[in-house]
This record gives C-alpha cells, structure tokens and sequence, in this order.
C-alpha cells in the first residue's frame, strides 16, 4: 500500500524575520503546518537568541537552499566587553573578566585585522562535525574541543555605534562565518575580553528584510501569499530559455544544448521554460548539465 503524503504540494520561499526564543526548526515547523507544505527547510540556522532573517524553503525550493546557504551573508551585531564566555555570547557562562574597555580608536584600529580573507577559530558551542558529533553537543557534555581554524572572507566590518561597555558592529562576510568567533576574537585582540551581546541577520545572498513576515504572521491563513518563486534563490545566476520541445528532455536529466549566452565551462546556470524553471545545472560542452530538476504544479 502506497504510503499517504503528508501536506500538499507547496513550492517557494517565506523570508521571516525571526525574534529571539525561537529556534529556526520552530519556525519552520509553524510555517509548514500553516501553508500544510508537504516539504520544507531553510537555509542557515539562526541561534535561538538571535534574531533577523531566515529563509525557509518549501517544496521544489529546498532544492535551491544550497545556493542560499552559501550566499553572503550580513549582520547588525552588539559585543558586550569585559568578559569572555563559554560560548562567546550572553547565554554562557563568563570564564575571564577584564575590567579594561577599548577606545573608539582602538577598536577601529584593530577591525582590519579581522576584514579581508581571515582564519576563525569556531564557537565551542557549534555546528562542526568533530569525529561524527556536533561540537555543541560535546562542548555541553563537558568536553573542551581543539577546533581547527577555518577561513572566512570578511568584505566589510564596520563600528556603527558604542557606549562605555559595548560597541556595535555591521559585517559582511561569506559563508561560514562565526559573528560570535569576531566578538571573542575581537574582545582578545583589545585586551578586554567580548562576547556577543545581541546579534540579528539582516540578509543573505538575495533576501533582505524588507518586507519580510514576522512571528505572527507564520499562523495566518493568508501566509501561502507570501511567498517568492523558487527562482528567487536563483537571483545572479543565468538563465536559459528553453524550448517548449525539448522541456521533457532536460526534466528527465538529459543534458541539454540552450543558446548559452557566452558561458564558460564549469558555470552554474538554470532553465526556464516560459519563465518557469525546469533545472539547475552546470554548463559544460555547449549544453546544460541538470544536476536538480524543479517538479512543479499549480500550487506554485
């Protein structure tokens, strides 16, 4: 007996500007169960006390989650000096305290440091795999981890405000990076000591927060009339017409020769047929390659 689904067939993006006390999983699971999505993710984890954007992903656009999960990423954050923590934010306990606090020149001096291609040691409390475990899971069973540096391309980082004992920053930065790493590393550079105070998301990749929903609105029956096309992740890469002919072969995976608008083998683009998107792939040999096909219907 075929085994029923679950929800029906939703397809898009719902950009929720997330408050704090909410995990991203919570969120997803409210908005599912509202839109009765059959399928739903999102692309970059918020921590419970963090607050701005999330992405949720729903149907065929999970599929896309990749191109947004690797996305630039932008932030609004507060570093709390005289203290380091446990988990190099609020919710940690403090395990070195300084009564020392930076001048504006010392911080503005230190922040080059910490732009351009950088290596960042990861949050003890994180989401890195050591040997098969999440280290949040290890680091809360009691265990002090040895975390390999990892690198991270800082395009801007910029002090916008400060009082006596904190100081608030804006970044860019690409995928991977650790805002609380910035704060801990930051606060050691100036010999104070930091951790992060507050911290909220303000885009990634495409999305931004204008116009996003709120908590609320996760449970309102209109919520379906929120969402963006799946192509909306897609922003920045090609796009290729294809044929109304030849939509089936490139639906079943088959490479297919599109008029490629001058790309170079290796370059990612997708397929649309009368704007309808078919398949992302990678252009090679005068052809898209598929690597995802979209199964749409008119639930989009």
């Amino acid at each position: 007996m075929a085994r029923k689904r679950r929800g029906r067939p939703v397809h898009g993006w719902l950009i929720l500007d997330k408050p704090a006390g909410v995990t991203s999983a919570h969120a997803v699971a409210r908005a599912k169960r509202t839109l009765d999505a059959e399928k739903a993710g999102h692309a970059g984890t918020l921590d419970p006390a963090a607050t701005g954007l999330l992405a949720l992903a729903f149907g065929e656009a999970t599929k896309t989650v990749p191109f947004i999960a690797d996305a630039s990423k932008a932030y609004r954050f507060t570093v709390r000096w005289g203290a380091a923590t446990t988990t190099d934010d609020a919710e940690g306990e403090a395990i070195a305290t300084s009564p020392l606090r930076p001048e504006r020149a010392a911080i503005e001096a230190a922040l080059p440091a910490f732009t351009g291609d950088i290596l960042q040691i990861p949050p003890q409390v994180s989401a890195v795999k050591v040997d098969g475990e999440r280290a949040y899971a290890l680091a809360r069973a009691g265990e002090t981890l040895d975390l390999a540096a990892r690198p991270l391309r800082v395009a801007r980082l910029d002090l916008v405000a400060m009082d006596a004992d904190t100081a608030t920053f804006e970044m860019d930065c690409g995928k991977g990076g650790y805002v609380r790493s910035i704060a801990r590393d930051l606060g050691a550079r100036l010999g104070c000591f930091g951790h992060v105070a507050a911290l909220r998301r303000l885009a990634t990749g495409p999305f931004d927060l204008d116009g996003a929903a709120n908590w609320d609105d996760l449970a309102e029956p209109g919520l379906g009339q929120r969402l963006l096309p799946l192509e909306a992740a897609l922003a920045g890469v090609p796009e290729l017409a294809c044929p109304a002919p030849l939509a089936t072969r490139i639906l079943n995976g088959n490479p297919m020769p599109l008029v490629g608008a001058g790309l170079a083998d290796g370059a990612t683009a997708w397929a649309s047929r009368d704007g309808v998107p078919l398949a992302v792939g990678t252009w090679r040999g005068g052809a898209l390659h598929p690597s995802r096909v979209f199964v749409l219907d008119d639930s989009r």
